[in-house]
């Protein structure tokens, strides 16, 4: 294959400019200029911008055991359909992923998809913050890293000892922070939207207190950790500071918390709940600083189905989440880039170059001998998402003009996804 006359982007050497690029058995093998055709199949993207194929370090596939809200299959559809080449699964399914057998099947069904499905593995025997699974075990059979996301874990000692025991195994692990003894509403602002709703939500300080307990247990044990879906702007000031003091911590933000805030719960309702809740216009900002000076290293979509009769519930009873990974690079292009915040170039790296890098993994590059993931999109082609390839629709971008379409998505030289408009 030769991806010809894209305007290429690799957010590791900081080149960028109008290429070509041949692709042999799944490696990018040349790049350059007027390449010549040997019997490949030539994908134009002349007009269009090339990039890594993007990694999502953050994703519900419900698979096993909720997959009336997604399976892996339509998952990794999803993901194609939003540039997204692999994707690293969190371990929340029923059964958890703290077994090998558990993170096999996950892995094994990844394999047949056509992107890269890796998955993290639970910190804690069942997700109950009392035990550390066999992490040895675990990263033996191929997790990525470690996490009980959806649940923080309130033992100190045992977050420490996992985090010790991540630093030994050289693994990251990922800590969802939230101590629900400030929570009584959980998925909504405590601020203005939730006394206009007659509710308590849930406080930043809820966030703040676990974000800072974990910075100081990084610098303390060396561990790398990345502090998930993060939303409060004390929680983003605690990032930056324990950089400065030199922990390996690292973060994450998603697309629903650099571009809405607390009041789109009034106009969305339960398409707008989730943990953390969104938060103020300050919190906001916050957040798309710690992106321009890099407190905040990846953009990452905490994709999370919910089928329409739970999300039709009652707010109060409704479950946290929305889907994300087909709007995440148009909200990046439309909220980031076209707001003036961030480069393309920037955003590649945000959305793919440095998750690889904090899972370890030799992906989100593209020079000669690297893995053929590309991403081809229109930086500038407005389109509202209306139709999912995901399971689940609940999503408040759900109609809403954005600007950034993808129209291919290459994964280990095959085109795994094209935009049937191209």
């Amino acid at each position: 294959m030769i991806v010809r006359n894209g305007y290429v982007l690799d957010p590791e050497s900081g080149k960028e400019g109008k290429m070509d690029i041949r692709i042999r058995d799944g490696v990018i093998c040349e790049i350059g200029s007027g390449l010549a055709a040997e019997g490949e199949e030539i994908v134009d993207a002349d007009g269009l911008m090339v990039g890594p194929g993007l990694i999502d370090g953050h994703v519900h596939f419900r698979d096993p055991g909720l997959t009336y809200k997604e399976d892996i299959e339509t998952g990794a559809a999803a993901a194609a359909a939003g540039g997204f080449t692999t994707v690293i699964c969190m371990a929340n399914t029923k059964p958890p992923v703290d077994t090998p057998d558990t993170l096999s099947y996950v892995l094994q069904k990844g394999e047949a998809t056509g992107i890269r499905v890796m998955s993290c593995a639970a910190i804690t025997k069942g997700m109950e913050g009392r035990e550390l699974t066999d992490m040895d075990g675990l990263a033996a059979a191929g997790a990525v890293g470690f996490t009980d996301d959806g649940k923080p874990i309130l033992d100190e000692m045992l977050a420490a000892a996992a985090m010790k025991k991540g630093k030994k195994l050289g693994l990251p692990l990922s800590f969802h922070e939230e101590d629900p003894a400030f929570i009584s509403n959980n998925g909504i602002n405590a601020g203005e939207t939730a006394k206009i709703l007659g509710i308590e939500g849930s406080p930043a300080v809820a966030e703040d207190v676990m974000v800072a307990r974990d910075c100081m247990l990084a610098l303390y044990t060396g561990a790398r950790i990345n502090v998930q879906h993060i939303s409060s702007a004390h929680a983003v000031a605690l990032v930056r500071a324990a950089k400065e003091m030199g922990a390996d911590v690292w973060a994450e933000a998603t697309p629903h918390h650099f571009t809405l805030t607390e009041g789109a719960v009034l106009k969305y309702g339960t398409l707008a709940k989730m943990n953390p809740p969104l938060r103020t216009q300050a919190d906001r900002q916050a957040i798309i600083q710690g992106l321009k000076d890099g407190t905040i290293d990846m953009v990452a979509t905490d994709h999370a189905p919910h089928s329409r009769e739970e999300k039709n519930q009652p707010l109060t009873k409704a479950p946290s989440g929305i889907i994300g990974l087909e709007t995440s690079l148009a909200l990046g292009i439309t909220q980031l880039v076209h707001g003036g915040h961030l480069t393309m170039m920037e955003l590649m790296e945000k959305m793919s170059l440095n998750t690889a890098k904090m899972y370890g993994l030799e992906l989100g590059r593209i020079a000669v001998g690297k893995p053929a993931d590309l991403v081809i999109f229109d930086e500038n082609e407005s389109w509202k998402p209306e139709r999912f390839a995901s399971k689940s629709d609940n999503s408040p971008f759900a109609g809403m003009e954005l600007t950034g379409k993808v129209k291919y998505t290459i994964c280990k030289g095959k085109i795994v996804y094209q935009d049937a408009v191209r």
